[in-house]
């Protein structure tokens, strides 16, 4: 048997009575509520970001107000360092250690990082007697690092401390004291270290160019410890992807064609210097030049360097750089350049394949 609802009830039901469902909003409203509240969250987030980067900024110009002559001094002592520089630290200070002493090494002071507890624990014994120890500590109280001290003293190594406290037990025990102290840190709890970090950072980048000015370190040199990376292709030598000595192929004006076909042939380039009675470069014979000459006369091996060789050749000195290399190459539709002296003697030849495996190209 069904039981029927009151009428009443159903009647109200029917005029749409009752608890209703929620109102939906009309079509594109929450799609602008969305984004109004995603712009102002991203609003928040860049007034956060720009506190941020101005409080660090603001660390780092204090920095530069404060330079003096501890700076000097350090530049000195650690210029003057027989070994490597030894840069310490622990938590976020070993972190920036590592980038200190990574930039020291690359612009030329040779310098490592080494974990300050880790040297507890053997690492020492990469330290040696001749060399300079760079300790970084925020509070100048970091355990590990005082724990060194005695032991750096021992070994009569020089100490050159980053800390933002200068009463500090590390500045005490330091030759000399860098201040890397800051008014306040970015982090608005005060408790990560933010400001304290980029400070010391800029810091340790202000000792590695300082050095550099001082030892008149070059762009060629950065290359010389950078062979695989960008600037070292750029700063590549031609004297560095040349061949040379018995590699080098080479004529005289009055080589048979037979004979000089085997020189081009046993070097493997393509292409031959012809020299003259006194060793200067004359000419060139390629591939091409010969058979251009066969297809002249058909008799080519009664035929001398001289008489089948490119006169006025393209050349380039070995200290030039290898992309200067490769634009003459390119501009003249060639694929191998001799290298000759101050007095025109051929010392090398580069080919474009040399400059392709440099990754110069």
């Amino acid at each position: 048997m069904r039981v029927r609802a009151p009428k009443s009830r159903a009647r109200t039901a029917a005029r749409g009575g009752g608890k209703q469902p929620a109102a939906r909003p009309p079509a594109g409203e929450s799609a602008r509520s969305d984004t109004a509240a995603a712009s102002a969250a991203t609003h928040a987030s860049l007034v956060h970001a720009r506190r941020v980067l101005g409080i660090e900024a603001a660390a780092i110009r204090a920095l530069a107000d404060r330079l003096d002559g501890s700076f000097v001094e350090a530049i000195e002592l650690i210029a003057a360092c027989a070994g490597k520089v030894v840069v310490t630290g622990m938590g976020k200070s070993g972190h920036v250690c590592r980038k200190i002493a990574a930039t020291l090494a690359s612009t030329g002071t040779p310098a490592f990082f080494l974990h300050a507890a880790e040297a507890l624990h053997g690492d020492l014994g990469m330290v040696e007697r001749k060399d300079l120890v760079l300790a970084v500590s925020n509070s100048g109280e970091t355990e590990e690092i005082l724990d060194l001290v005695p032991i750096l003293e021992g070994l009569g190594l020089p100490l050159v401390a980053m800390t933002g406290v200068l009463d500090s037990t590390l500045a005490r025990a330091a030759d000399i004291v860098l201040d890397v102290s800051v008014a306040e840190e970015a982090c608005p709890l005060g408790l990560a270290p933010t400001a304290s970090t980029t400070a010391t950072l800029a810091m340790g980048d202000a000792l590695a160019v300082a050095l550099l000015e001082h030892r008149g370190f070059r762009a060629e040199d950065f290359a010389a410890l950078h062979p695989a990376g960008a600037l070292g292709r750029k700063l590549l030598k031609v004297l560095d992807v040349m061949h040379r000595g018995d590699a080098l192929p080479r004529v005289a004006t009055s080589t048979p064609a037979k004979d000089m076909l085997l020189e081009i042939t046993s070097k493997r380039l393509g292409v031959t210097a012809v020299v003259d009675e006194s060793g200067r470069l004359a000419g060139v014979v390629t591939d091409g030049d010969l058979r251009r000459a066969l297809a002249a006369s058909g008799d080519l091996l009664a035929r001398t360097a001289s008489a089948v060789m490119s006169r006025r050749p393209k050349t380039i000195a070995a200290d030039a750089l290898a992309a200067k290399a490769l634009a003459i190459m390119e501009q003249h539709a060639i694929t191998s350049l001799f290298v000759v002296d101050d007095e025109g003697r051929p010392t090398g030849v580069v080919h474009l394949h040399d400059l392709l495996r440099a990754r110069v190209v």
